[in-house]
C-alpha cells in the first residue's frame, strides 16, 4: 500500500539514524539525496572522504556506506515504511550506491524495527573485555543475522583465531613502516579531549581506549606514537573472541551487502548485551587478506574481523550535521 508523502523532517531523521553507522576511521564517506517527487532517497559515496592509502580499492568505503544503508532501512521500518532498496542502480554513476523507495507502508511483522533502539547505543569499544564466553545461542543468532543480509559470520576455532591475531600483528608492522598509511590514519585521529570546537568526524581521544599491556587483543591503536593526555595502559582479555564476516565473492555489490550484514550483526549484538570493535588491518594488505580466510568454509572473502565480548561500552564518536550530508531536490 502506498503511504502518505514524507515530510523533509522525517527524511532528515532517517538520515540522522543512517549516519550513526560505523565507518573506517569514522570518515563518514556518504552523501544522501532525497527526490521528493518520487519518494526515493539515494545514497552516494563521497570521494572526498576516501582513504586512498588505506583503502585503495574503496572496499572499506562501500562497507561503511553499507552500514549506513542498513541503519536507514531500520529507521524507515520503525517509522512505518517499507524500504524497497536497489543496490548500484546505475552503472554509469558509480558513486550512486543505492536507491531506497520509501513510498510504501511497512509490513507489521518486519523485525528490522526491533533493532532501532540499538542504533544510538552501538559504539566501538576499544576497552578491555571480560573473559566470559559468549553463549552459543547468541553466536547462532549473530550468524543468522549475517545470513539475512547475504553474508556469512564464522567464529573461528582456537588455532585459526590465533593465526588471525598473528596476521593483525603482521599488519601493524607493515603499517608502522609505511609513512603514507601512517599519515592518513593520523589525519583522522584527534589526540586532544573534545570541546565545543571539536571536529565532526574522525576518532576522538575519548574513543581510543587504553593502550594494551601484556596482551595482544586485536584492538587497533590509532594513536600509536602520539601523546594523548590522560590515556593510560590496561591488560586486555587473554582470549579475544573474534568473528569473521565475509562473502562468497568480492565485488562492490558484495561489499555493500557485507556492510549491511556487519551493521545487522552489530545492532543485534548490542541488543544481546555485547560490545564490539572492528579489526580491518590484515584486510588492508592484499598479501595478508587472503590468509585470513578459513579455506574449509564457504566464505571466499573476509570483509571484516569483529572482536566481541562483554565489557564497558565505547565512547560516542562525532557525526557530521545532517545538513552537510543531505540534499533535498
Amino acid at each position: 500500500m502506498t503511504a502518505p508523502p514524507l515530510d523533509v523532517s522525517v527524511i532528515a531523521a532517517f538520515v540522522e539514524d543512517a549516519t550513526a553507522a560505523p565507518s573506517q576511521h569514522n570518515a563518514q564517506p556518504w552523501k544522501f539525496r532525497f527526490l521528493g517527487d518520487s519518494g526515493i532517497l539515494q545514497l552516494y559515496a563521497d570521494p572526498e572522504r576516501a582513504l586512498p592509502k588505506t583503502d585503495p580499492d574503496s572496499r572499506g568505503m562501500h562497507l561503511g556506506c553499507g552500514t549506513a544503508l542498513f541503519n536507514l532501512r531500520v529507521a524507515a521500518v520503525a517509522a512505518g515504511r517499507e524500504p524497497d532498496t536497489r543496490l548500484l542502480p546505475d552503472s554509469s554513476v558509480p558513486e550512486l550506491l543505492a536507491e531506497v523507495d520509501l513510498t510504501r507502508d511497512a509490513r507489521p511483522d518486519d523485525d528490522l524495527a526491533l533493532l532501532h533502539p540499538a542504533i544510538r547505543r552501538r559504539h566501538t569499544s576499544r576497552n578491555p573485555f571480560r573473559e566470559d564466553d559468549i553463549p552459543d545461542a547468541l553466536k547462532d543468532g549473530l550468524c543468522a543475522a549475517a545470513r539475512l543480509e547475504g553474508a556469512r559470520l564464522v567464529f573461528p576455532d582456537a588455532w585459526h583465531a590465533r593465526s588471525v591475531l598473528d596476521l593483525v600483528r603482521d599488519a601493524e608492522g607493515r603499517e608502522a613502516r609505511n609513512s603514507g598509511v601512517r599519515g592518513e590514519t593520523a589525519h583522522w585521529v584527534r589526540t586532544e579531549p573534545a570541546d565545543g570546537t571539536s571536529a565532526s568526524d574522525g576518532i576522538p581521544a575519548e574513543a581510543l581506549g587504553p593502550r594494551q599491556w601484556g596482551t595482544d587483543s586485536p584492538v587497533r591503536d590509532f594513536a600509536v606514537g602520539s601523546e594523548v593526555p590522560g590515556r593510560g595502559w590496561a591488560p586486555f582479555e587473554k582470549r579475544p573472541q573474534i568473528a569473521l564476516l565475509g562473502t562468497a565473492q568480492d565485488r562492490p555489490l558484495d561489499w555493500l551487502r557485507a556492510g549491511q550484514a556487519l551493521e545487522r550483526v552489530w545492532l543485534q549484538a548490542t541488543l544481546d548485551g555485547l560490545v564490539a570493535s572492528l579489526t580491518s588491518q590484515p584486510l588492508e594488505w592484499p598479501a595478508l587478506r587472503w590468509v585470513v580466510r578459513d579455506p574449509t568454509t564457504a566464505m571466499g572473502h573476509v570483509q571484516m574481523v569483529i572482536r566481541l565480548g562483554y565489557g564497558p561500552e565505547g565512547a560516542p564518536t562525532p557525526r557530521r550535521p545532517v545538513a552537510d550530508v543531505l540534499d533535498v531536490v
